[in-house]
C-alpha cells in the first residue's frame, strides 16, 4: 500500500510475504481476488477444472444382441412347435421329465417300452392304431426335437442373464424386464405339458380325434408371442438409437397406428392357434368365399352363441379370415399415410418391410387353405406370423418417442 507522499511502506522485519493470490495478499496488494482455489500442478493439460466424463454405457451391445438371439430362439420353437403339431406328433412323448427324458431310447428294447406306453393313450386306440415301430419314432423325434429346443432356449436366456447381472452390466430397470423373460420361458415349459396332457386323457363320452385343448394351445403359443415380442422390442430398444423426430399431429396418429396394427397382427397370429387346435383349415377349403356363401349356414351352430367363437371349426377360420384381411387393410393403410410423413431412411423401410411381408403372408394363407394345408406350406405361413410381428415391432422401436 502506498504512502500519502507516494513511497511504499515497508515490512516490519521477519514478516512473511503474503502468497499472491490469497486474501492476505490482496488486502497488502490492493489487488481485488477471487476465492482460493486449487492450483493445478505444472505440466497439466488444463488450467480450469475439466466437466465430468460422461459415466460409462449401462447397456454394452452385447445384452442387446443376447437378446435379439434369445427372440430369434423363440421363434425357432414356435416354428418347430407348428410342425409337429401339423405332423400331429405332439402326443408321442406320453411323460415329462426335466432331465431324464434328455436321453432318448437306444436299444430295441427301450423303443418298445416306449411304444408301449403310446399304445395305452386315446391318440393310439382310436386314430394310430395300425402304426408301425418305424412310423412311431418319426413322431417320437419330433416331439422330442421341440421339446429339447425348448431347454435349449431356456439355457440361452438364463446363462447369459446370469453373466451380465455378475458384470453389472444390468440397469435396475433392465433387472426386471430380464427376471420377467427368465421367468417366463420357465412358465412356458409347464404350459406345455399342461397343453400335452390335455390330449393324452380319456374323454368316453367324446368320438372326436384326441388333440390337445384348443384353449391350452392358444394360452401355449400367445405366451410365446409375448416372450418373443418382449425380446425383440428390448433388444431393439438397447441396439437402435431413437431417431429425433418433430413431434407433430400427424408423427402422433402414425405412431399410435403402428400400434393398434401391432395389436392386430398379434390377435390375428393369437387366432391361427383356435385353427391349429381344431384342424379348422379343412373345413371350407374355397376363398374368398366359403363354399357357396359368403357367411356360411353353420357359422353359429353351436349354443350358446359365445362358444362358437372358440370350439366351432367354421367360426373360428370365419374369424382368422375376417382379422386377416383386418391386418393386411390396416397395414396398407398405415404405409399410405406415412407417405405423407418426412420419416428418416431407415424408419421408411421398416414400414415398406411391413407392407411386403403382409403381401407375403396373406399370399401363404389363401395358398395353405386352397391346398388342403399341406405341412411344409402351413409351417411357411406360420413363420409368416412371426416375420410380420417382427416388422411392426421394429416400425414401432423406430417411432419411439425421444424422453425429454
Amino acid at each position: 500500500r502506498r504512502a500519502a507522499g507516494g513511497r511504499r511502506c515497508g515490512r516490519e522485519p521477519g514478516a512473511p510475504t503474503p502468497a499472491r493470490g490469497t486474501r492476505a495478499g490482496a488486502i497488502l496488494t490492493g489487488v481485488a481476488t477471487a476465492p482460493p482455489t486449487t492450483r493445478r500442478p505444472r505440466g497439466s493439460a488444463s488450467a480450469t477444472p475439466s466437466a465430468p466424463a460422461p459415466p460409462p454405457a449401462r447397456h454394452p451391445p452385447a445384452v442387446g444382441r443376447w437378446l435379439l438371439v434369445c427372440s430369434g430362439a423363440v421363434a425357432g420353437a414356435v416354428v418347430l412347435g407348428g410342425v409337429t403339431r401339423l405332423t400331429e406328433s405332439g402326443l408321442s412323448m406320453v411323460d415329462w421329465h426335466l432331465v431324464k427324458e434328455m436321453k432318448p431310447p437306444r436299444t430295441q428294447q427301450e423303443w418298445e417300452a416306449e411304444f408301449q406306453k403310446y399304445q395305452q393313450f386315446p391318440e393310439f386306440k382310436i386314430l394310430n392304431h395300425d402304426m408301425t415301430l418305424a412310423e412311431f419314432k418319426f413322431i417320437w423325434y419330433m416331439e422330442y426335437s421341440h421339446r429339447m429346443w425348448g431347454r435349449v432356449v431356456g439355457l440361452a436366456y438364463i446363462l447369459p442373464a446370469a453373466y451380465f447381472w455378475r458384470r453389472g452390466w444390468l440397469s435396475r430397470p433392465l433387472k426386471g424386464r430380464v427376471l420377467a423373460l427368465c421367468g417366463l420361458v420357465c412358465f412356458q415349459g409347464l404350459l406345455g405339458w399342461y397343453m400335452v396332457k390335455s390330449g393324452l386323457e380319456e374323454k368316453p363320452d367324446s368320438y372326436d380325434i384326441p388333440r390337445v385343448s384348443q384353449y391350452r394351445l392358444a394360452a401355449h403359443l400367445g405366451s410365446a408371442l409375448v416372450l418373443y415380442s418382449a425380446s425383440l422390442w428390448t433388444g431393439l430398444s438397447l441396439l437402435l438409437p431413437r431417431h429425433k423426430l418433430p413431434e407433430t399431429h400427424q408423427l402422433l396418429r402414425l405412431r399410435q397406428y403402428a400400434h393398434g396394427t401391432t395389436a392386430l397382427i398379434f390377435l390375428t397370429a393369437l387366432s391361427g392357434a383356435f385353427v391349429a387346435g381344431l384342424d379348422a383349415g379343412l373345413v371350407y377349403n374355397s376363398f374368398p368365399k366359403m363354399g357357396e356363401r359368403w357367411i356360411p349356414d353353420d357359422l353359429l351352430a353351436f349354443s350358446p352363441v359365445l362358444r362358437n367363437i372358440f370350439e366351432n371349426p367354421t367360426t373360428v377360420q370365419f374369424d382368422h379370415r375376417i382379422l386377416g384381411i383386418a391386418s393386411f387393410t390396416a397395414v396398407t393403410a398405415l404405409y399410405l399415410f406415412s407417405r405423407k410423413i418426412p420419416l428418416p431412411r431407415r424408419t421408411r423401410m421398416a414400414v415398406t418391410s411391413l407392407l411386403a411381408v403382409a403381401c407375403m403372408q396373406v399370399g401363404l394363407g389363401i395358398s395353405t387353405l386352397l391346398l388342403y394345408v399341406p405341412t411344409p406350406l402351413a409351417a411357411t405361413h406360420q413363420s409368416g406370423s412371426l416375420a410380420l410381428l417382427s416388422m411392426a415391432l421394429w416400425l414401432m422401436s423406430e417411432l419411439r418417442r425421444v424422453p425429454k
